[in-house]
């Protein structure tokens, strides 16, 4: 398959970006001004994704709801846009025509590292979901069997950072206060 030729230039980033989802079927975020193309999800990736979906749905707080394939943009910039693997956000969204969650609204996101991601990508990818204001952020890393828990975003950074291994414990802050269970995490070449 190939793409068609595309030539990026300032304001015309998402048609370039919506163009490679539509040819290749991978998933297109533009972070800081920056094409991020994703493959599709590998079993221990989409694996990840549902077992944390599963934890946390019982337990949420009313009002609340677990999404999946929903885009948040950086505050006044709706051409600079990241998809996370889950995010929390107001029931009511699911009532909205809108494909870009306000990032004020976000609760949690959960990013979980894909195999072939690079630690820069991923440091990038931290410091835009601070910059956007997402006041939680969860990293889940199958390659390491690693996990972060971001909070507190200040100046474009996270305050709080807490880390652990798969099998710690996982305590989400208000509004959650509960905990998940990190040890039913598989990593990448787990049998």
């Amino acid at each position: 398959m190939s793409l068609p030729a595309m030539h990026p230039r300032p304001g015309n980033l998402r048609a370039v970006a919506e163009q490679v989802e539509s040819a290749t079927g991978l998933r297109v975020q533009i972070l800081g001004g920056n094409l991020v193309m994703s493959p599709p999800r590998r079993g221990v990736h989409a694996g990840t994704i549902r077992r944390i979906r599963q934890q946390i749905e019982p337990r949420i707080p009313q009002g609340l709801a677990a999404f999946e394939n929903t885009s948040i943009p950086i505050p006044d910039d709706h051409d600079d846009y990241c998809t996370p693997d889950l995010i929390v956000l107001p029931e009511s969204w699911e009532d909205d025509d809108e494909w870009l969650a306000d990032a004020a609204d976000v609760e949690l996101a959960v990013e979980v590292i894909s195999m072939s991601e690079k630690a820069r990508l991923i440091t990038d990818k931290n410091g835009w979901y601070a910059v956007a204001g997402v006041k939680m952020l969860l990293v889940i890393d199958p390659r390491l069997g690693t996990w972060a828990l971001h909070t507190d975003p200040e100046d474009g950074v996270y305050r709080g950072n807490l880390c652990g291994t798969f099998g710690d414990t996982i305590t989400l802050p208000e509004p959650f206060g509960f905990d998940l269970d990190s040890g039913s995490l598989a990593r990448y070449g787990d049998s």
